[in-house]
């Protein structure tokens, strides 16, 4: 599972707006209607506090400085802030200004204490002296750590242990004033005492919300961390001023924006995994086409998918006047470095297979890969080379009924074949609904263009009852090993009585 860490800097409408005063003035930020929305902590040292009116909060602080909440500004002001975390560790997802989350990048720094303490130092020099980090399996965890870690250092919430540290936090971290007067009036104080109230009559009572609210009661926040979005300005742009028509001329010319996009990339410690190519003619856009990587865009070859794009027909028919090179998907430069020993991808063939791919279209090229499944064939798993595939099904999940892992089939037919499998008599050998054959396997014939022979081995059966709850989808499938006395392997399966062969050992 992966670790989140949230990096929370208190009262920041006030820090956003402290470069133009001393760091000690008593400062506090006021809401439209009047209240305190944060303070600085010298304010907070004589009595001024969240939400206390303006006249009160200058009768405790006569010299307190008063501005008004900006959040525009407030935005502005954590634009650096997240910049500078994202070239310590990419994949930062502001949650709001002032509070932000990103995967604990503990692996490159040696430990998740040693990962904070870093950001948190680099954070520190760039002036935020109040920082603190909070470390979790979820994002709701992570964020109340922070809170409750002290000045400039980190609180570890051990993997697994979210249930045990919310348990004891009070309910107005629900943010939810409504529903913590209610949870209140019903004798409930704490989360775990919330977390204890069924799951159902939670829902029934208090709708989605209510629901989500439990779940993160008990420790349990699904959410996901979105990273920001890759800003416009990584956007690599070459304007052909006259415009070109020659393709080799182009690509040629595009050498350095693209040296510059990736360079521009590495900066933030990320690398392209897919970009768009938009090819402008005459002012207006003439062609764009997506490209992917299985590991990640280096200039050259981000130059060669430009050319490739130009030399395809039809694409060239007026001078070309500018390209674009838009980033659609990044990754962590860490997740795509080779490994010290090499292990990489081999260069010339990620190239030679792009250039296929090229002539041939996107979807003509594929690679092959295992996913989770019972059925030898739904066990394939192809996707366009460069892409990922979406929708894998676990390898290591429960797959009940499944042949042994090893030996794996080593071909595997388009389709099953007509197969038959006899006993000792001649009689077909069928397996029960109780899940016993009728005899014992003496002879079979893998397809009907081959010879019967004897059974040297076989193993099984596997019984599957899929889909049982589904009367036209419902399958009754047994698969069997069979070797013959030739040495040959087969997976064999029965169903319904009939048997086929779905694929051969080697």
């Amino acid at each position: 599972m992966a670790r989140i860490l949230v990096l929370w800097c208190p009262d920041w409408p006030v820090v956003a707006q402290l470069p133009d005063l001393p760091p000690d003035t008593p400062m506090a930020v006021l809401e439209r209607d009047g209240t305190v929305l944060a303070c600085s902590p010298r304010a907070r040292e004589e009595g001024v506090r969240r939400g206390m009116r303006r006249r009160d909060a200058q009768a405790r602080c006569p010299e307190l400085v008063l501005r008004d909440h900006d959040a525009d500004a407030d935005a502005r002001a954590f634009e650096p802030v997240l910049t500078l975390i994202e070239s310590l560790s990419p994949g930062v997802a502001p949650l709001r200004p002032g509070l932000c989350a990103l995967g604990v990048p503990a692996r490159y720094y040696g430990g998740e204490t040693e990962a904070a303490a870093v950001i948190t130092e680099q954070l520190v020099e760039h002036g935020l002296w109040d920082v603190r980090c909070g470390i979790a399996d979820d994002l709701f965890t992570a964020e109340q750590a922070a809170r409750r870690a002290p000045v400039q250092e980190a609180f570890v919430v051990p993997a697994g242990g979210s249930p045990d540290f919310v348990r004891d936090l009070p309910l107005d971290v629900l943010d939810d004033a409504d529903m913590v007067d209610l949870l209140r009036r019903l004798g409930l104080r704490t989360l775990g005492d919330f977390a204890r109230l069924p799951a159902r009559d939670v829902h029934t009572r208090f709708g989605p919300l209510g629901a989500m609210a439990h779940r993160l009661a008990r420790g349990e926040d699904h959410r996901l961390v979105a990273r920001r979005e890759v800003p416009p300005d990584l956007v690599g742009r070459a304007v052909f001023e006259p415009p070109l028509s020659s393709s080799e001329a182009i690509a040629f010319s595009l050498r350095t924006t693209a040296e510059s996009f990736v360079a521009a990339l590495t900066e933030r410690g990320e690398v392209a995994t897919a970009v768009r190519i938009e090819i402008d003619a005459d002012g207006a856009l003439a062609h764009e086409r997506s490209w992917r990587h299985p590991r990640w865009f280096s200039s050259a070859d981000l130059v060669d998918r430009v050319r490739w794009q130009l030399q395809a027909p039809g694409v060239i028919t007026r001078p070309v006047d500018e390209v674009r090179i838009v980033p659609e998907a990044v990754a962590t430069l860490g997740e795509h470095a080779e490994s010290l020993f090499g292990g990489g991808v081999d260069e010339q063939v990620e190239r030679g297979v792009a250039r296929v791919q090229s002539l041939v279209g996107p979807e003509a090229v594929r690679s092959a890969g295992v996913q989770g499944g019972r059925d030898p064939r739904e066990r394939q798993l192809t996707a366009p080379w460069g892409d990922r595939p979406v929708g894998v099904r676990a390898t290591e999940a429960p797959w009940p009924g499944s042949i042994p892992a090893t030996p794996a089939p080593a071909r595997v037919l388009p389709e099953p074949a007509p197969a038959q499998v006899v006993g000792a008599e001649g009689q077909s050998v069928v397996v029960t609904g109780r899940g016993g054959l009728t005899g014992e396997p003496a002879r079979f014939r893998p397809r009907p263009d081959e010879a019967w022979q004897p059974v040297a081995a076989w193993a099984g059966p596997w019984p599957i009852d899929d889909l049982w709850w589904d009367e036209h989808a419902a399958r009754r499938v047994a698969r069997f090993q069979v070797v013959g006395v030739d040495g040959s392997a087969w997976l064999m399966c029965v169903e319904n009585g009939h048997w086929w062969t779905e694929a051969r050992y080697d």
